[in-house]
């Protein structure tokens, strides 16, 4: 990513200090470990954004971990996003709008912090939240939410942090098996992105004002599967003090000999799409000259195909995940648990009410079909299957075919990690119950994502006044700041209000959030002992 030098002049909501800032310092200016960088204010806050973490990930540095960025000389211009990651715009799940720029060059951090006046002088440095954004690790990026993180450093009086990594067959598919003494693929990339980042948190983030000794790391759906697996991820050991993890996928993580044949299968796709787009015969024999050689628009469509096919073809699993390579991630992050070797770091961790239920139509990535429902019930024994079952009456009807598969993939991983963690450090489990009636009455409840729009204030928006506009507006806004004060306060001190207890496998304390809070023992308890002796995550 070039160097470059601001032009635009600042308008009202966007200025650049003069000479009238005490001492003389420009809050604006921020000398990081690669050069010094010059962002802008808007609405109230500072704001830096597309500052390189990492080298471009092009030419011979495709499908290899991340390098440093090159150092600039003179003031870089930090006032607009970086490109995307690469990733279908109209597939499965809706990717970047037309107007976003996107690249293979897309590693690049955001930073939001409070106005330079509302910081006294000589006070100590604030907690830092670093998000990780979501997208079944094919579409998503930094900028997908509009002024995501700034009702927290508003409210909060935080440091907002949040990313762009690789997503897609450049990010999420292992190709380690077809390495050659000339050409090395390492596996694991998007993951190790993350850990790029948050390595260059611990290096700048004290020049913005954060504290690299308080640092939160949380996400949702894949972005929270990152920060479960980045909890069994060695080097990211003291990269952040607390977790929370919003709805992950957490068994969403598979050994080698799986993902080696997905890697195969994507070469197979491929090869088809490249071959059709060339008006030679050349032989795409050679894995490594065509990964090399491949323009992005066909890794794109091999990638969207690939995501389409799975789900019938390995029911239950998603085939763009992080693997368990014995190096980067040496083993499963709930053996990392159960072994002692995940970072003991105070963890909040939750779903929603009917996470499954978003997915229909064109996200149908679930297992949530007949032919993949009983393809998960041959797993087990006719005895536990039999159980479950009775537990989803109707299945495989639509709507308990949905909740089957919600459950599958997000509830009851998290309630594994949540238990196992328990042994080793806090833990907070949440349900999420609240929609607007709106959004019940379109069947979706409180579905998969929902709770983002109360953790980052979008209900104000005119998206979420929409949403409320049939009643349920002010309940969840309400429920949204009860919702962030809690982030908030486990961010600033690692403990959460005094009236959500701990959850253990003995106690399982859970906090239902909804237009009147309140603590539930073990809800679904019958639900989690029949997922208990089925046990299909293995």
């Amino acid at each position: 990513m070039p160097t470059r030098t601001a032009t635009a002049s600042p308008g009202p909501a966007e200025r650049s200090p003069g000479p009238e800032e005490p001492d003389g310092q420009d809050p604006l200016i921020v000398q990081t470990t690669d050069g010094t960088v010059r962002g802008v204010v808007r609405r109230g806050l500072r704001m830096w954004r597309g500052i390189p973490y990492a080298a471009a990930p092009v030419g011979p540095l495709r499908f290899r971990s991340p390098r440093p960025p090159a150092p600039w000389v003179g003031v870089r211009d930090a006032t607009d996003f970086g490109p995307v990651s690469v990733q279908d715009r109209k597939g499965p799940f809706v990717g970047a709008s037309r107007t976003v720029a996107m690249s293979e060059d897309c590693l690049s951090i955001n930073v939001i912090a409070p106005a330079a006046a509302s910081v006294s002088p000589g006070a100590s440095a604030l907690p830092v939240m670093v998000w990780i954004h979501g997208g079944a690790y094919t579409v998503g990026s930094s900028q997908e939410m509009d002024r995501q993180g700034e009702v927290l450093v508003r409210e909060g009086g935080v440091i907002f942090v949040n990313l762009n990594y690789r997503l897609g067959a450049l990010g999420y598919l292992d190709f380690s098996s077809f390495s050659t003494p000339e050409r090395t693929f390492e596996s694991n990339l998007g993951l190790r992105d993350q850990v790029a980042a948050l390595e260059w948190v611990q290096g700048n983030i004290a020049a913005f004002g954060g504290d690299p000794d308080n640092v939160t790391l949380f996400g949702e759906s894949a972005g929270a599967n990152a920060v479960t697996t980045l909890l069994a991820v060695p080097r990211a050991r003291g990269l952040f003090a607390r977790a929370i993890a919003e709805s992950p996928p957490a068994d969403a993580v598979y050994g080698k000999e799986l993902t080696a044949v997905w890697a195969g299968e994507f070469l197979e796709l491929l090869t088809e799409i490249v071959d059709d787009q060339s008006t030679d015969s050349t032989s795409h024999e050679d894995a490594a000259a065509l990964l090399d050689t491949a323009p992005l628009d066909a890794l794109v469509r091999a990638a969207t195909r690939m995501q389409l096919l799975t789900p019938d073809v390995n029911p239950g699993t998603i085939s763009f995940c992080p693997v368990i390579d014995g190096d980067f991630l040496p083993e499963r992050p709930i053996d990392a648990i159960d072994n002692g070797h995940a970072h003991p770091v105070p963890l909040i961790i939750g779903t929603n009410d009917r996470e499954g239920s978003l997915f229909r139509g064109r996200l149908d990535i679930l297992a949530t079909t007949p032919p993949r429902i009983r393809a998960i019930f041959a797993k087990t024994k006719k005895k536990a299957r039999k159980r479950l079952k009775a537990l989803y009456p109707g299945l495989p009807e639509k709507r308990p075919a949905a909740d089957f598969g919600g459950d599958y993939s997000f509830w009851y991983p998290s309630i594994r990690v949540a238990e196992r963690h328990a042994d080793v450090a806090p833990v907070h489990f949440y349900r999420f119950d609240l929609a607007p009636r709106l959004i019940r009455m379109m069947g979706l409840d409180a579905t998969h994502g929902i709770e983002m729009f109360a953790i980052f204030d979008k209900g104000s928006g005119l998206r979420g006044r929409a949403i409320g506009v049939f009643g349920g507006y002010n309940a969840f806004q309400a429920t949204g700041r009860r919702m962030r004060a809690n982030w908030l306060r486990f961010a600033h001190t690692g403990r959460v209000d005094p009236s959500w207890p701990t959850y253990t496998s003995r106690k399982r304390n859970t906090l239902i959030i909804d237009s009147v809070d309140r603590i539930e023992q073990d809800p679904r308890g019958d639900k989690r002992r029949a997922w208990q002796e089925f046990v299909p995550h293995v």
